[in-house]
């Protein structure tokens, strides 16, 4: 087996990940703090504000999710009945707030779908929490398959991951409004962010301590040496950011506290493929283990090569094509 190529589909699988997570994140966020609007004025403001991207990025979660079946078969066939249950709620709550994000703008009693619009988005990120928690946690595997129970992934730490994800989602969310946002709503995003950035910081302590205490093969990935020299820089950036962050809040920049933000998931998502990668299916399998044959990989590398440029290039004109703040009782024309 060609050594290369599942590290490439690694890569960009993890590419795709984490552009859902940056670009999804902060409209599941928006929707996480719905709720705190003053008003059905400010709440049309807020859902503007991301109604030209919303759709366009979960491409990614499907770039990620049909990446993972087709270049890594055995991962899929093993991860997915073990999160069969927090997979399909995250499928249904991402329905459910896109079915209310179309119907809110044209209907005349809003306050349902106002509520499952903050359903579906803290559901959703809670979801993706949880999932993110069972892998770091580890998957139960014998001979090749899952051998684990239907419910393992439901233990505390999952449960605080999930928590964490729709914190750090709402953070994204607070400091996208800063960026696109005018008048009042703007205003109180910036004071939500400072509580926010707060909150994720501790929820960011609590996982990375328990993490190397609970499971071994953490705590010997980072404070081995000589692997430790190595990696102490990494939170020692996020420190850095998380202070940038709060200065350029208090100094009420619009663009900088949203670019920060990304920067703090990033460090995040640096640190979980520190502690898992090459294991694909943690404890115990690679991405060597799990991939499929080699003409398989080769095909789908040649239809991603020239899809993925494509795509790319959508978000970045969307996102050019729209740029600026939305005011009040404004929309994008």
């Amino acid at each position: 087996m060609e050594w290369y190529l599942p590290v490439i589909w690694a890569a960009l699988i993890g590419v795709a990940v984490a552009m859902y997570v940056i670009l999804d994140g902060f409209d599941l966020g928006i929707g996480a703090l719905f709720p705190f609007a003053r008003n059905e004025m400010q709440r049309d403001q807020m859902m503007r504000s991301v109604a030209p991207f919303w759709d366009g990025n979960e491409t990614w979660l499907v770039l990620g999710g049909g990446g993972l079946l087709v270049a890594f078969p055995t991962a899929y066939a093993i991860i997915m009945p073990a999160m069969y249950l927090p997979v399909i709620v995250m499928l249904l709550a991402l329905v459910f707030r896109g079915v209310a994000f179309e119907f809110r703008l044209v209907s005349e009693s809003k306050s349902w779908w106002n509520f499952a619009f903050t359903f579906g988005s803290v559901l959703a990120a809670f979801s993706q929490g949880v999932i993110l928690g069972g892998l770091i946690q580890g998957i139960k595997v014998e001979n090749g398959q899952f051998a684990g129970g239907h419910f393992d992934w439901a233990t505390p730490f999952t449960y605080l991951c999930g928590a964490a994800l729709v914190a750090g989602y709402a953070l994204l969310g607070a400091t996208w409004l800063i960026m696109k946002t005018e008048g009042e709503v703007a205003v109180r995003a910036r004071s939500q962010a400072k509580i926010l950035l707060l909150v994720v910081l501790l929820f960011m302590a609590a996982v990375s301590l328990y993490t190397p205490l609970a499971f071994e093969r953490i705590a010997q990935r980072w404070f081995s040496l000589p692997n430790f020299y190595y990696l102490w820089p990494v939170p020692l950036l996020t420190a850095l950011l998380a202070y940038a962050l709060w200065r350029w809040l208090e100094q009420r920049r619009d663009v900088l506290p949203f670019v920060t933000t990304i920067g703090l998931f990033f460090l995040g998502y640096i640190g979980l493929v520190i502690s898992s990668f090459p294991y694909l299916v943690p404890p115990s399998l690679t991405i060597w283990d799990t991939a499929a044959v080699p003409a398989s990989q080769i095909f789908m590398l040649i239809g991603t090569v020239f899809l993925l440029p494509i795509i790319l290039g959508y978000v970045i004109f969307i996102y050019w094509l729209f740029r600026g703040k939305v005011k009040e009782g404004e929309s994008y024309h």
